[in-house]
């Protein structure tokens, strides 16, 4: 959604990088810059405003002129006052103390009221809660029966005690107020502790519309009033923002439809403008699309530091605990990585979702976005198929995989002997590369001497150092280093007698000379 935003805010950080020192030309230039990209994304002209102008005297100030790096001092202050703008902290639904805790969804025609109530009742459950769906859209064709659709797939019940209008040339009949009133009822009776009602829209505001939404929260008393806001529309989100504010006076907001591809900088203006904290953001078609809102982990992703929290969660919700133990304990023990765990770990990242979204939160994701966006996710499907076409001996033990069983697994998986080719030799190298890992030997390329990495400082004492001596330090330009590697290999060949560990003459490669693969697409074959 803030795909343009982010890279905008990111080009204009880069011309700090290096500075020891910013002077008021180029913080000027800065927050011009930052001006022009939230303009261009359809943030509001007042948000801006107040933005930029906070942005500015924090950057002219002490904080930034004694920092040691003013750069990413700016940078900090952006995300900070980005966070501002999204509500500052995270807000919770405020759970009633006694009885179900009653949430009014209220937005207008066609920003998802009825689909999001699936997701947020699915992502209560999720959370231990009873939740009830109740139609109280009575005017919208086929309102009360999407409801229902959506509940099912939702694994929530639907309080639906009238069909509602099944045509856009039928009146309206029924009273969605006592429909509302009655749910809440059913609700107590049934022992749900959440209730979500569904009330209905119009394409534009209007008084009717105000009337029955005012209706609808005198009669329940509701304890969340969520304004559902289309995240793709652009400067008149906040005109309409503002009219249900005071119309019906919501306590949250809930963006929806945040996977789109505008520019959608009208989303960031709400809750300052209207004062009403973003609770919640709809992000995709699926019932599971669904997250709690975090400023600070909004703020990050579009100024593209990631959202490894994020991540974090959905793995700890979606992993099998077991598994991963069983993983951790095999790579520590040094055994072979097989095609079997392949499997199961590929199928436990399905589980977490698109693996772009995924790769997309990961931090500096917006330099290979264009790789991302490319990315097809049926390569996993395909790769999936070719590991199943194994028998589960192959599996365990992928060298006996020979020509012709190259061709049987092709044929079985409906790919060519190419791609399995590929896919072998992409897991040959990764098996030598946990292997490297497992041994603490760290990742080849990666510089030395980074704390908390593989292969990092602290390297152990003893035989391996005085090893390193002998071998000498090598060069960081590839063509030396290999030119170096054959004068060493060259030692080893005259030193290593036959009939020795390393064989007739030969020696073992050296795994610091392998070529490893870079990036995802790479390992299934891309």
């Amino acid at each position: 959604m803030f795909n343009s935003l982010s890279d905008r805010l990111t080009a204009t950080f880069k011309n700090l990088k290096g500075k020891g020192r910013l002077t008021e030309a180029d913080v000027d230039a800065t927050v011009r810059e930052i001006r022009r990209a939230l303009l261009d994304a359809d943030v509001a002209v007042p948000v801006v405003r107040e933005f930029t102008a906070a942005v500015k005297e924090r950057a002219l100030g002490l904080e930034v002129s004694e920092a040691l790096n003013p750069g990413q001092q700016v940078v900090k202050i952006v995300n900070e006052e980005l966070q501002n703008i999204l509500g500052g902290q995270t807000r919770r639904i405020r759970m009633a103390k006694t009885g179900p805790t009653i949430i009014m969804l209220a937005g207008l025609q066609g920003a998802g009221k009825t689909t999001l109530a699936g997701k947020l009742g699915k992502w209560l459950k999720g959370q231990g809660h009873r939740p009830l769906l109740v139609a109280s859209d009575l005017q919208r064709p086929n309102a009360v029966t999407q409801l229902q659709v959506v509940g099912e797939r939702a694994g929530v019940p639907v309080y639906a005690p009238h069909p509602g209008t099944t045509s856009e040339f039928d009146d309206p009949t029924g009273d969605p107020v006592q429909v509302a009133r009655d749910g809440v009822a059913q609700a107590r009776a049934r022992l749900h502790d959440v209730v979500i009602v569904d009330t209905a829209g119009r394409l534009g505001i209007d008084e009717a519309l105000m009337a029955q939404a005012r209706d609808i929260r005198d009669a329940v008393q509701p304890d969340e009033v969520l304004f559902v806001i289309d995240a793709m529309v652009g400067q008149d989100a906040v005109n309409t923002a503002q009219a249900f504010n005071e119309g019906v006076d919501f306590t949250g907001v809930v963006l929806s439809k945040l996977d789109g591809d505008a520019r959608g900088g009208a989303a960031l203006s709400v809750a300052s403008v209207t004062g009403k904290p973003i609770m919640f953001a709809s992000t995709g078609e699926n019932v599971d699309d669904f997250e709690q809102f975090h400023p600070d982990r909004m703020a990050s992703r579009i100024l593209d530091m990631g959202d490894v929290l994020t991540l974090i969660e959905q793995a700890e919700k979606q992993w099998d605990r077991a598994e991963a133990e069983k993983m951790a304990r095999k790579f520590t023990d040094q055994e072979d990585f097989t095609f079997e765990d392949f499997l199961v770990q590929m199928q436990q990242l399905r589980k977490m979702g698109s693996m772009k979204k995924m790769l997309m939160m990961m931090p500096g994701a917006a330099g290979m976005r264009e790789q991302l966006e490319n990315f097809d996710e049926r390569e996993i499907d395909r790769v999936e198929a070719i590991v199943r076409s194994m028998t589960p001996h192959e599996r365990v033990a992928p060298k006996i995989i020979n020509g012709s069983r190259r061709a049987r697994i092709a044929k079985g998986s409906g790919v060519t002997v190419s791609e399995v080719n590929q896919l072998m030799e992409r897991f040959a190298q990764a098996q030598k590369m946990m292997k490297r890992l497992a041994q603490g030997k760290g990742v080849p390329g990666m510089p030395a001497g980074i704390p908390g990495m593989p292969g990092g400082g602290g390297a152990k004492k003893g035989k391996g150092k005085s090893s390193a001596k002998k071998g000498g330090s090598r060069s960081g330009n590839p063509a030396k280093r290999a030119q170096e590697n054959a004068a060493l290999e060259q030692q080893r060949k005259q030193k290593a007698p036959a009939g020795s560990a390393f064989g007739a003459g030969q020696a073992q490669p050296d795994p610091a000379d392998l070529n490893l693969p870079k990036g995802f697409e790479k390992f299934l074959g891309k």
